[in-house]
C-alpha cells in the first residue's frame, strides 16, 4: 500500500516554566499520572540521553478527548477507552535546547511510523510556549481522515502537557507516592492469581462490593469497581486498566475514573520472590484534585490535611487487600501438606 508522509507542527503557551514543562516531557515514566490518556510507560533502556520506551495509552481519540475535558475538575477519565494501544517508541533528550525527538510505532496505523519533536521555548520566568511537530506515514487512500485525525491527535497532547503543566506550583503538595508490602510465606503463583483474579473480589474483600471486568485481550483488563474503603463507608465507584504480566509478577493498573478528591491514580502490584516466600508491594502514584478538597473534606482544610485522608484511605485499602491475598496462600499452602 502507497503511503505519504503527512507533518504538522502547532505551539501553545504554558503558563509554567520552560524547565518545569522540559521535566514533564523528560520524565515519561511519570505520565500517567500528568496525561490523562497514558497508562503506563516502561522504560526499556535508558544511557542518559538515549532511551527506549514501551508505552501503552488509551487509542480511543474521542475518549481520550473527553478525559482531557474533564482534567480540570469532575471525574477524570470517566470513559474506559475502548482501546488501550501498546507501542514502542526511541527518544533522544536535549535539556540544554529543552526537546525531545523521538519516534515510535504509529498506534492508529499499525506498521507506520510517527516521529517528530517536543520543544519548549521560555516565554518569562513563568511562562513558555510548548510545540510538538509529528510526522507520519500514512496510507494515500485514508489521506484526508488520516490527516484530521493526526492533527487532532498533536492538539490533544498539546492540551494535556499545558493542563498538568498548569498545576506546577501546587505540584510537590499535590503529588503523593507511597507503598504498602506484606511478607508471605506461600508461592508467588497463588499470590499472583489472587490478585489477577479481581473478578472474585466481592465476597473476598470485604471493601469491594462489586466488581466488572471485560479481557478482550489476554493481560489487558478494563475494571470497575464500587468499594466501600472510603471514610464513613460510603460506596465510591471507579474505572482502571490493568496491565498484567505473570512472568513478572506484575500487576500496573492506571484508574480512569477517580474518586473527587483524586485527580489521577496509577500503582502497581509488585512480588518479589526468595526461598521460602515472597513479599508482595502494593505501589501508588496520586495527584490530588485541589478545587475538591474544601466541598469533600470541609471548609478551611488544606493539602497537607488532604493527602494524609487520600494516603490513609488508598492505605487501608491496599494494606487489606494484601492481607487477604497472605491468608489465601498460605492457608492453600498448609491445606496441601
Amino acid at each position: 500500500m502507497s503511503s505519504r508522509v503527512h507533518a504538522c507542527e502547532y505551539t501553545v503557551g504554558v503558563a509554567a516554566p520552560a524547565g518545569v514543562v522540559y521535566g514533564m516531557l523528560a520524565d515519561a515514566a511519570r505520565w500517567p499520572v500528568f496525561l490523562p490518556s497514558v497508562v503506563h510507560v516502561e522504560r526499556l533502556d535508558f544511557d542518559g540521553v538515549q532511551e527506549r520506551l514501551r508505552m501503552w495509552e488509551l487509542a480511543d481519540e474521542a475518549g481520550a478527548d473527553n478525559a482531557d475535558a474533564d482534567a480540570d475538575g469532575g471525574g477524570v477519565g470517566g470513559v474506559l477507552g475502548g482501546r488501550v494501544g501498546s507501542w514502542y517508541a526511541r527518544r533522544v533528550l536535549h535539556p540544554d535546547a529543552r526537546a525531545v525527538v523521538f519516534e515510535q510505532e504509529d498506534a492508529v496505523w499499525p506498521g507506520s511510523v510517527t516521529s517528530g519533536v517536543w520543544s519548549v521555548r521560555p516565554a518569562g520566568e513563568t511562562e513558555c510556549v510548548l510545540g510538538l511537530r509529528q510526522e507520519r506515514g500514512l496510507p494515500v487512500a485514508a489521506a484526508d481522515g488520516a490527516r484530521r485525525e493526526a492533527e487532532a491527535d498533536v492538539h490533544r497532547r498539546l492540551a494535556q502537557v499545558r493542563r498538568a503543566a498548569g498545576r506546577w506550583e501546587q505540584l510537590d503538595e499535590l503529588l503523593l507516592s507511597f507503598e504498602d508490602r506484606v511478607r508471605i510465606e506461600g508461592p508467588a503463583e497463588l499470590v499472583y492469581d489472587f490478585l489477577y483474579r479481581i473478578g472474585d473480589w466481592p465476597g473476598r474483600v470485604p471493601h469491594v462490593e462489586r466488581t466488572g471486568v471485560c479481557e478482550d485481550v489476554p493481560g489487558i483488563q478494563v475494571v470497575s469497581l464500587d468499594t466501600c474503603a472510603a471514610p464513613g463507608g460510603r460506596t465510591v465507584s471507579t474505572r482502571a486498566v490493568r496491565l498484567c504480566f505473570p512472568h513478572a509478577g506484575r500487576i500496573v493498573y492506571k484508574e480512569t475514573l477517580t474518586p473527587e478528591l483524586v485527580a489521577a491514580h496509577s500503582g502497581e502490584w509488585s512480588l518479589l520472590p526468595d526461598a521460602s516466600g515472597v513479599t508482595v508491594v502494593a505501589a501508588h502514584q496520586v495527584m490530588l484534585r485541589q478545587e475538591a478538597v474544601s466541598p469533600v473534606l470541609g471548609a478551611g482544610t488544606g493539602l497537607l490535611e488532604a493527602r494524609d485522608h487520600v494516603r490513609a484511605w488508598l492505605s487501608r485499602a491496599s494494606t487489606e487487600t494484601l492481607g487477604l491475598a497472605k491468608w489465601h496462600a498460605e492457608s492453600t499452602v498448609r491445606r496441601l501438606r
